[in-house]
């Protein structure tokens, strides 16, 4: 004798309770914090990188947007892929995750020389939309003594 289908006290449409036990929460729990992933770091760096130069530039850097996309839409090899992109007349720096993250040679692979990576870039494209030099737009950044 078949059985019957078990019918959901769940409408149709609404989120789906898996074998009735409610949504599912966080797989970190209540206690730890959530997990991030690669491109909530990167996109938390480049603000964080973006709010430190608007503070040094704020004349300059007025109305400048930051974006961030996955990769540039036409690339021709390894080498001439571009990291970044500014548009002057639109106020937007683009910076490009893929590339910055796969194609760039780092000497220690951890969470703070990914940090340093990227906001490097952010330095080189702001550089760029300013058309300076990317040592010139904060001197007293990197001495460390």
């Amino acid at each position: 004798m078949p059985r019957g289908r078990r019918r959901s006290s769940v409408e149709v449409g609404a989120r789906r309770s898996r074998h009735g036990r409610g949504t599912r929460g966080p797989i970190t729990g209540p206690d730890l914090p959530l997990l991030t992933d690669r491109i909530d770091d990167f996109e938390s760096t480049v603000a964080s990188t973006a709010d430190y130069l608007k503070g040094l530039w704020p004349a300059e850097l007025a109305g400048l947007r930051f974006a961030v996309a996955a990769a540039p839409a036409a690339a021709l090899g390894a080498e001439d892929v571009e990291r970044w992109a500014v548009d002057p007349f639109r106020k937007t720096v683009t910076l490009f995750r893929v590339p910055i993250e796969r194609l760039s040679k780092l000497h220690r692979n951890d969470e703070l020389h990914r940090r340093l990576l990227v906001e490097s870039y952010v330095f080189r494209a702001v550089a760029d939309y300013l058309d300076k030099d990317p040592w010139d737009i904060a001197p007293g950044r990197f001495r460390h003594f």
